[in-house]
């Protein structure tokens, strides 16, 4: 009999031997470079994720932000504690392998012919679970996957978090250029109505000139209140995303801002090691991978060893092996089941790889494209000035019509928006990229 029993668990043994087995990363095809516009990045080991967060912005109100961001922000806070959770969690898993002990004083009480008697006897019980097919092996596993991937999910909240006030910040310099070219535009403006009611006055021009003036100026202070209010909402979610309530913002100005290293971007395969989303995608196939083998392992037997042992009595221990037997449909629905999530987590993994590869080309498409606008902007803005210069001049000696004034300053204003936003989009491609390559990383 004993001779079966081996035999049995001996078959049991070789065939549950893939439950033991450690996860292994699927072969997935990476390119070799990342589609991108010739000449802004190559196919290096080097990518500027490599950089500290302080070498990419170097403006110390921004560096000074986001150091306060780090230590108050909410999420990232609420990131910090489930990683806590999750070490706990990995402690369980491994103390499942020792045995769980329990102490107890059982105590028995009489009374008779007004003598009180008191019985006690102390015993201790302990109860060991046999790690024969991996169920435990497999949960610690899981435990350890877990914990790795709430380190990564904290990583990617401040990898985001870092990027988030840049962008914020970045947008809030914008705001305050753009106020600062209307209110400019206002006041000159305010001076063309004057002189195009004198010139009216003089016979010069007529009354549509006027109403057309008045129009354009009224158009000019209707959009100052706006984008002062775009500034107040835009500090103030600058202020909720540090952890505080409604603040002014101590903040420099866009055109100080400057981007002082090269533009390397390196190769896809580095984005296994540096994104914390497309780490904490594998942590999660991993995890599901070992709830499948803990699936595989309720298949098998399980043996608990059950001791006592009475201050009393002498000791006792009684080994029990169970194995399944009426349930096995139960458990090979889960075990399906299992497979089924563990089939998703492989397929999200491959879709976050492609993702994160589509969001470097994307902010390197765009880096470039306002890399190859700044000249011709600047060149569009210069044109402009003077056109607006010359046409005043010759609306002056009645050579040119108060409408060409008009389209000439209305096409400047326009221009010096353009450029504002230009340099905007060109600060927030490299913090796209920075973070598209998973850069920020404590």
């Amino acid at each position: 009999m004993k001779k079966i029993i081996y035999i049995a668990l001996g078959t049991l043994m070789l065939s549950s031997c893939n439950i033991y087995k450690q996860y292994e990363r699927p072969e997935y095809a990476m390119a070799d470079s990342y589609r991108n516009p010739d000449g802004v990045t190559s196919a290096d080991t080097m990518n500027i994720a490599d950089l500290n967060w302080t070498e990419i912005y170097t403006d110390p109100n921004l560096q000074a932000l986001i150091n306060y961001g780090i230590e108050n922000n909410t999420d990232l806070l609420v990131a910090i504690e489930k990683v806590k959770e999750a070490q706990a969690s990995f402690m369980s898993a491994k103390l499942s392998f020792f045995p769980s002990v329990g102490l107890s004083f059982p105590t028995n009480m009489t009374y008779s012919g007004g003598n009180l008697g008191i019985n006690y006897d102390a015993s201790v019980s302990a109860s060991w679970e046999v790690d024969l097919f991996g169920n435990l092996l497999n949960n610690k596993r899981k435990a350890q996957v877990q914990l790795l991937q709430n380190q990564e999910y904290q990583q990617a909240v401040r990898t985001q978090l870092i990027a988030t006030i840049a962008d914020y910040y970045f947008n809030l310099m914008a705001l305050d250029k753009q106020l600062n070219i209307y209110m400019a535009t206002e006041k000159s403006w305010a001076i063309s109505v004057e002189t195009i009611k004198a010139m009216k006055e003089g016979g010069m021009t007529n009354e549509a000139a006027v109403a057309q003036y008045e129009a354009y100026y009224a158009s000019i202070q209707a959009a100052i209140p706006e984008i002062r209010s775009s500034i107040l909402k835009q500090e103030n979610a600058l202020s909720a995303l540090l952890g505080n309530y409604p603040e002014t913002i101590k903040r420099g100005k866009l055109d100080e801002q400057k981007v002082d290293f090269e533009i390397q971007a390196g190769i896809p395969m580095q984005l296994l090691s540096n994104r914390p989303d497309v780490k904490n995608a594998e942590y999660n196939l991993a995890a599901m991978y070992y709830n499948t083998n803990i699936a595989r392992s309720a298949f098998y037997p399980s043996l608990v060893i059950d001791g006592s042992l009475s201050w009393t009595t002498a000791i006792n221990a009684v080994a029990s092996l169970t194995q399944p037997l009426f349930n096995r449909g139960a458990i090979k629905a889960k075990l399906e089941i299992a497979k089924a999530q563990e089939e998703e987590a492989r397929l999200q993994f491959k879709q976050t790889l492609i993702d994160a590869a589509m969001e470097v080309s994307n902010a390197l498409i765009t880096y470039d494209a306002e890399l190859k606008k700044e000249v011709a902007r600047d060149k569009q803005i210069v044109a402009l000035y003077n056109a607006v210069e010359y046409t005043n001049e010759l609306m002056k000696l009645e050579s040119s019509t108060y409408l060409e004034v008009l389209e000439a300053q209305q096409s400047l204003l326009s221009a010096l928006i353009s450029k504002t936003e230009d340099q905007l989009n060109k600060l927030n491609a490299v913090t796209s990229l920075y973070h598209a390559l998973g850069g920020g990383r404590e």
